[in-house]
């Protein structure tokens, strides 16, 4: 009789506390909810166009909170985290300001308001955290855009753009991107990866280093090769550190991302989109033209992707030895092959031409590799040599014999091409 009571007690026990529990929720409700609310009553009550400053934006977010609070009570917790919810989507990014500040996050991967991914130390993996509606993050969209004095909308709903501190980004819109806008944010180091960096990183070997330090200061022609987040832009900035400061510099991007510290006399070129109407366009392909009447000792193309590498490497062979540039490649050898297509989408010659043009022109590939552990390095550095037999020789100097934790090995192979190094 007494256990049948204590069952009794306790199943009002458990019936009491599963009310107070639903309760509580009905009148929280959901946090996203709740957010996108008080959202609504904070901007009622500001002027959003106008210059408010942050004190006062954050008095008006408690003072909400707190008009809220008289009805439901909401947990400090809680409450701190909708202030900031509500502070950062009005003022920054949403929980892409978050992500911005944290210096081990390198992309940033938006598939819809819910669905948010980040790499970190090589590994990709879902955040919990995400935007409370999709009015959000097409205010967020927004306003990366304004940030470059770029549109976005469903006339032009795909846009390349950067942020203030030169990470790129990549927006697609709704419909475009079925389940939702995405945004695809590549982060780049506050502080630029140097060669010696790269060194300690396990990158590439000193004695590599020194190699393609002497390589760049002689004014070998030299392309970065690699695939998708190998770290091609990384690997040419630091290349770049090698470059004689007396010299005059032309880069050109697609979007600005190369950040060149040892270099004064410096133009810094980038594409300009076409407007709605189709107009008003400037190609990689202009630019290149553009910046030989500039007389530059060298021309730095910070990715090269269809019809202007014919130009590039006409620039190459025409006196603006050392230059640089990267392409998406899944070796040295498919880099070749990748390069010869490109140039047959701008030019009417032959292919025969076109690989004596690549021959001549360009002199070192730096392929680049991710592993398993989601590191990445050097594969391989390649001179590349004469056309035989219709294709073109290459010359490997170095070359990792083994992926995660082997080392870049020198072959014992000599460059040949050492006019340029016997001028130093």
């Amino acid at each position: 009789m007494e256990r049948t009571n204590d069952r009794k007690t306790a199943g009002r026990n458990e019936k009491k506390a599963t009310k107070m529990d639903d309760g509580k929720n009905a009148g929280m409700g959901n946090r996203n909810d709740i957010v996108l609310e008080l959202r609504k009553r904070v901007i009622a009550c500001i002027d959003i166009g106008s210059d408010i400053q942050d004190d006062e934006l954050h008095r008006v977010i408690d003072e909400v909170i707190d008009e809220r609070n008289h009805d439901v009570h909401m947990p400090v917790y809680e409450r701190i985290g909708i202030h900031k919810q509500i502070f950062d989507s009005l003022r920054g990014f949403g929980i892409i300001s978050e992500l911005l500040l944290d210096d081990e996050i390198t992309e940033i991967m938006v598939n819809n308001p819910e669905d948010i991914f980040v790499e970190k130390r090589g590994v990709i993996s879902k955040i919990t955290d995400s935007f409370f509606s999709n009015e959000q993050l097409e205010d967020v969209i927004q306003q990366i855009a304004a940030l470059a004095n770029k549109r976005v909308n469903q006339a032009n709903p795909i846009v390349d753009t950067r942020l203030a501190d030169g990470s790129r980004v990549n927006i697609v819109l709704n419909p475009i991107s079925i389940e939702g806008s995405a945004i695809t944010i590549r982060k780049f180091p506050k502080d630029s990866i140097t060669m010696k960096r790269l060194v300690e990183m396990g990158s590439l070997t000193g004695q590599a280093a020194d190699f393609l330090k002497n390589l760049v200061e002689s004014g070998y022609n030299i392309i970065v090769s690699g695939g998708t987040g190998t770290g091609k832009t990384t690997f040419l900035n630091a290349l770049s550190d090698f470059i004689p400061t007396r010299e005059r510099i032309v880069t050109i991007e697609d979007s600005a991302e190369l950040r060149l510290h040892n270099v004064e006399n410096i133009i810094r070129m980038e594409v300009r989109q076409q407007n709605v109407e189709g107009k008003n366009g400037v190609s990689i392909r202009e630019l290149i033209r553009t910046s030989l009447r500039m007389r530059p000792d060298r021309i730095i193309v910070g990715e090269v992707r269809g019809e202007e590498a014919i130009d590039m490497l006409q620039a190459m062979n025409t006196g603006h030895e050392g230059s640089l540039s990267t392409i998406h490649a899944n070796s040295a050898a498919d880099m070749i092959s990748r390069l010869g297509v490109m140039c047959l989408m701008g030019a009417n010659m032959p292919l025969e031409a076109i690989m004596g043009q690549i021959s001549s022109a360009v002199d070192i590939i730096v392929h680049l590799g991710r592993f398993r552990d989601g590191s990445r390095g050097v594969i391989e550095i390649c001179e590349v040599g004469s056309v035989i037999s219709g294709e073109i020789e290459i010359n490997p100097i170095f070359v990792r014999k083994k992926g995660i934790g082997g080392s870049l090995e020198a072959t014992g192979n000599k460059l040949i091409r050492r006019s340029k190094l016997e001028r130093l």
